[in-house]
């Protein structure tokens, strides 16, 4: 547990807003996945909503979505040496100031208060996972499209730690997203502490960051002084409201893990997917994707190579041009439907070949000096990225380079998204990384294997 006070003075917004904070990836989550996704918002206090996800309940209103908001305690321990103040006094207040908050983020949101005594959540952990279920039980898809919004599970402050935890374990157990908003974090930590380079942003518009500046100023009894006596300061400073300020909220996202599919699996949907479709992700004509190719294309290292494989080829768009970069090239799919299109357009470079393979069972022969996985690792399950990866690893030249392309939306059906696939890539192989670029839609990063000469 960190030790912090509220009276510290911490790590200012000024030093946050040089760390690179700023330019953390989106959340990948469109306004169209929002509104088809039903939110339980947990709160262990009363303005804990406003400040870490306020914003973003203000965007899920925008969005139509359905939101149920769980609020643990009235926090009425806030000001424990009030002389003018008693805590039942203090908890009517704050339950007054959370309802005009949340009434005004997001005024069809339900909420409900739990009525633990503020400090001990520990001790009802099963109270707080039976209400959660329970709310997610009373959505009209019930247990599906779920999201858990919850205070960070090491924010550094009991209950905050616990009801994140109790949050993080409904969601994997239950098969549920989960986003873990950072309150006291921004105090007690700093830049130099990597953990917050693995979170997302939510940018905030001018009406949502508004309806989160109203939210925060409804919880008066936080951030103005009970009375003038000692023991009713201020709880939150003006240099700490500062951190909650920014256009953006930060997330750490944990997309729901409930796919079952396999490589086998893939191999049976790609087929029926391109038999209907010649082109069926637009790959020739959608802007969003000749510019992910643009730049997938731009980020490779060397301006040529000896011998180039894809893994996932699908029609052939991008093996075309990593062809003509290759001496050999040779393009792979498990999609015999997509391989056709695919060898109809690699017919004028001579020195490409397509092969119908599924991986990571099936492997082809020889060494590459480039091996291309782009959109194809999330299609299999961890074991089987893990075979595909110790294959790559065993077949990749001194030097050679791992291009990885992958969208970071969730993949419905399927257990890996793009952040794991990369997490698995870095962490298996150990290779240095050459260039890692991330936006809401997809991430693209370069590896490269030890050996590599100047």
């Amino acid at each position: 547990m960190v030790a912090f006070s509220h009276t510290d003075t911490g790590t200012s917004e000024s030093e946050w807003a040089t760390s690179g904070v700023a330019a953390l990836p989106e959340l990948p989550l469109d306004q169209t996945e929002l509104a088809a996704t039903a939110f339980v918002v947990l709160a262990a206090h009363p303005d804990d909503e406003s400040l870490g996800a306020g914003g973003f309940l203000a965007k899920l209103h925008g969005a139509g979505a359905a939101v149920q908001i769980l609020l643990c305690t009235a926090g009425e321990a806030s000001h424990p040496d009030s002389q003018t103040t008693t805590p039942e006094q203090l908890a009517a207040v704050r339950l007054t100031e959370f309802d005009t908050a949340v009434s005004g983020l997001a005024p069809r949101a339900t909420w409900r208060f739990l009525e633990i005594p503020d400090g001990q959540l520990a001790g009802h952990t099963e109270v707080i996972a039976q209400a959660v279920r329970e709310a997610v039980a009373s959505f009209d898809h019930a247990a599906e499209n779920v999201v858990l919004v919850a205070p960070y599970r090491a924010d550094g402050h009991t209950d905050h730690d616990v009801l994140g935890t109790v949050a993080a374990d409904v969601a994997i157990t239950d098969g549920h997203g989960l986003l873990e908003y950072p309150i006291w974090y921004w105090l007690w930590s700093g830049p130099d502490d990597a953990t917050w380079e693995s979170w997302v942003r939510v940018p905030l518009s001018n009406h949502e960051l508004q309806a989160k500046s109203i939210a925060m100023r409804a919880h008066a009894s936080q951030t103005e002084p009970l009375s003038s006596e000692l023991g009713d300061e201020t709880l939150l400073s003006g240099t700490f409201l500062e951190h909650f300020q920014r256009p953006w909220e930060t997330f750490a996202w944990h997309p729901a893990k409930a796919g079952t599919n396999t490589a086998a699996d893939a191999e049976r949907i790609f087929d029926e997917v391109h038999s209907k479709a010649e082109d069926p992700w637009s790959y020739t004509t959608s802007w969003y994707e000749r510019r992910k190719r643009a730049l997938t294309l731009a980020a490779l290292p060397e301006e040529s190579y000896e011998s180039g494989l894809e893994i996932g080829c699908s029609i052939g768009i991008l093996s075309e041009e990593l062809a003509k970069r290759c001496g050999q090239f040779l393009a792979v799919d498990a999609s015999s439907a997509a391989l056709s299109h695919a060898a109809k357009r690699l017919l004028p470079y001579y020195a490409a070949q397509t092969q119908h393979l599924t991986m990571p069972s099936e492997w082809p022969e020889g060494t590459f000096d480039l091996v291309a996985l782009s959109e194809t690792g999330y299609y299999l399950s961890p074991e089987e990225l893990t075979e595909l990866l110790a294959k790559i690893e065993a077949s990749t030249r001194p030097g050679g380079t791992l291009l990885l392309c992958h969208w970071r939306h969730p993949i419905s059906g399927w257990e890996l998204d793009a952040e794991a696939v990369h997490a698995m890539a870095r962490n298996q192989l150990g290779w240095s990384t050459h260039g890692l670029y991330r936006e809401k839609d997809f991430m693209l990063e370069v590896l490269l294997a030890p050996g590599r000469t100047a």
